[in-house]
């Protein structure tokens, strides 16, 4: 299925599909590797067996159990550092903001980014960043825990800032339910028909619709998209009130997915 492991050796990125829509994503060069927020463990294995590849980390940016439940099985398999907030029971190696840690073929920085949960971290390469769920293709997680709407809003600013070409690793193929909300909220908008279709085409053959880019986001993600007239407006006639900033308008919009 993943074709066959190049002569020289160079960094890949595997997804991993878990439980009914996780992503886990397995970072690999050469022989070893890492996985992010494993849920479960029985593809983790079953890919480390058919390639013979070597586990030596864990990353996990936060703490529900779809992203770190299949973590014990795997350390009783070997015993590896495992990386994320420092809140979380099962991490060995506590990150925070500001921190970098080497991964097979990467360098990774570390950033907070609170909303859907208020611990929730992400790691960014070069040019990807394993997001969690704080960002999906064309939405964004709920807002859950002690975190905050306006939080969450600045998470997602924090990351709409990374150049375009960045590739965004996010941990669930909700794409397609997501641009049918973006539809009703932005109609008119062409760009989001011609993904939403490419997107199809995509799922029609069993393949993901992850990774996404982000200049393709900012075109078609409504969270992304507050300071838009169009996105001001829709949320505005749905809330009964003109909105105009865009941390109440991330707040109304985000409200008014959880509802559709």
């Amino acid at each position: 299925m993943y074709g066959e492991q190049p002569r020289m050796m160079r960094m890949e990125i595997v997804p991993l599909p878990a439980l009914r829509d996780n992503y886990i994503w397995l970072q690999r060069e050469g022989k070893e590797c890492v996985v992010v927020d494993p849920g479960d463990p029985a593809p983790v294995r079953a890919y480390l067996a058919e390639h013979a590849l070597e586990l030596v980390g864990i990353l996990v940016t936060h703490r529900h159990n779809d992203h770190i439940g299949g973590i014990p099985a795997l350390l009783e398999d070997r015993p590896v550092p495992v990386y994320g907030p420092p809140s979380i029971a099962v991490v060995s190696h506590a990150v925070r903001e500001g921190d970098t840690l080497q991964v097979p073929g990467a360098q990774l920085r570390v950033w907070a980014v609170p909303g859907h949960t208020e611990e929730h971290i992400a790691y960014l390469g070069e040019d990807f960043v394993f997001c969690g769920d704080t960002i999906f293709s064309a939405g964004c997680g709920r807002i859950l825990g002690t975190a905050s709407a306006a939080e969450f809003h600045a998470s997602l600013t924090r990351l709409a800032s990374l150049p375009g070409h960045t590739r965004l690793y996010c941990t669930h193929e909700y794409t397609l339910a997501n641009l049918r909300f973006a539809a009703m909220v932005e109609p008119e908008n062409a760009a989001r028909a011609a993904y939403a279709t490419r997107c199809t085409g995509l799922r029609e053959q069993g393949l993901p619709t992850v990774p996404a880019l982000l200049e393709a986001e900012l075109a078609i993600n409504p969270f992304l998209r507050t300071a838009e007239p169009a996105i001001q407006a829709s949320v505005s006639q749905h809330a009964g009130q003109e909105m105009q900033s865009p941390p109440a308008v991330f707040a109304a919009l985000r409200a008014w997915k959880d509802i559709a």
